[in-house]
């Protein structure tokens, strides 16, 4: 996902499935760690919580109409990385963690009782782990964020050069690993690129990595979105081909068994034009995306990005992917209405 910048050793199962490949447990998946109590949701008609989530991607410094639209049970704060070639996390690279100014706005978030989750990485800037010399600066980087938060929710969007880059990739393990040592609580989720035939060599050796480590994965985030121009068909239908082929990998991984490597997953699409010629995703293909992750208990589901998330100002569609709005006709935060059922 583009960032607000502008121009089996060791086999460890998902955390959040409470080990569900070696043991399922009966309860629903939450957005956070299964020892964390869930965030307040919506009830269906028949009194139990849905067990798919809506966490949409907001930014971490300005604050947008869109944000509350479909009562988001976590908001995943875009984005953190370095500040230039310093191993010192800033918002976008530019705002320092503790900002007055962006305490403020995941203060007002929290208050519906949603949680907050901080995504490190990202398409654009310098990525933490590319930046920092050791895994223990990188570790503390990573608590610096967490803390001005207030959260112990951590996402890891790796995409990019960054994805290949074997040595960040093993730093970043490393650093996690440790980070969970000191913070038992900590969840941990990674945003992968996707196809319709699943995570590539990269995004898998980046989870084996991790499990190398004794990394604690919580879920695996995969974007739908941005397939390239031999893949001309309905966005929805590649998004839920790409869940399941993701779903397979992930059984693969972690050991897990098939319900539990839904819970283990989650999605997140571009909503409107997308960056790739061609590629519109509708509000027909959220509708169509939140049913199957609810049919299959998925663990969330989330967009890019609530301040898009509406019209844009000529009411008319267009063909290159905005910063700011959809592309696609529709009433503001219509998005979020349909991704959160």
């Amino acid at each position: 996902m583009r960032s607000f910048l502008r121009p089996a050793a060791g086999l460890v199962c998902l955390a959040a499935l409470a080990c569900a490949g070696c043991s399922a447990g009966p309860d629903g998946s939450s957005d956070a760690a299964p020892a964390r109590s869930p965030a307040p949701s919506a009830t269906t008609a028949q009194g139990a919580a849905p067990s798919t989530s809506y966490a949409p991607y907001v930014s971490a410094t300005t604050a947008s109409a869109n944000d509350d639209a479909g009562s988001p049970a976590a908001y995943n704060l875009a984005f953190v990385i370095a500040d230039g070639g310093d191993c010192t996390p800033k918002w976008n690279g530019t705002y320092a963690v503790d900002d007055p100014d962006v305490k403020e706005r995941v203060e007002a978030l929290k208050e519906s009782g949603a949680s907050v989750r901080v995504s490190f990485g990202g398409a654009s800037g310098d990525e933490l782990a590319a930046a920092c010399d050791s895994a223990d600066g990188l570790a503390d980087a990573y608590a610096a964020a967490l803390d001005a938060a207030g959260t112990d929710l951590a996402d890891f969007d790796i995409e990019g050069d960054e994805l290949a880059d074997s040595g960040s990739v093993a730093l970043r393990s490393e650093a996690i690993a440790a980070l969970q040592e000191e913070r038992s609580d900590l969840s941990v989720s990674f945003t992968l690129p996707v196809m319709p035939s699943g995570l590539d060599d990269d995004g898998l050796a980046l989870l084996e990595s991790a499990n190398d480590h004794g990394v604690q994965v919580s879920t695996v985030n995969v974007m739908t979105m941005n397939y390239g121009s031999s893949y001309d068909g309905d966005m929805g239908d590649y998004a839920v081909t790409s869940a399941k082929a993701a779903h397979d990998q992930l059984r693969d991984v972690f050991g897990l068994s098939s319900a539990g490597a839904w819970k283990g997953l989650a999605l997140t699409s571009m909503i409107g034009v997308n960056d790739v010629d061609g590629e519109t995703f509708t509000l027909q293909d959220a509708a169509q995306v939140r049913a199957f992750a609810e049919e299959k208990g998925i663990a969330w589901v989330s967009l890019w990005s609530a301040f898009r998330d509406q019209r844009c100002d000529d009411d008319a569609s267009s063909d290159d992917a905005a910063t700011d709005c959809s592309g696609v006709e529709q009433e503001a935060g219509a998005f979020a209405e349909a991704f959160s059922g």
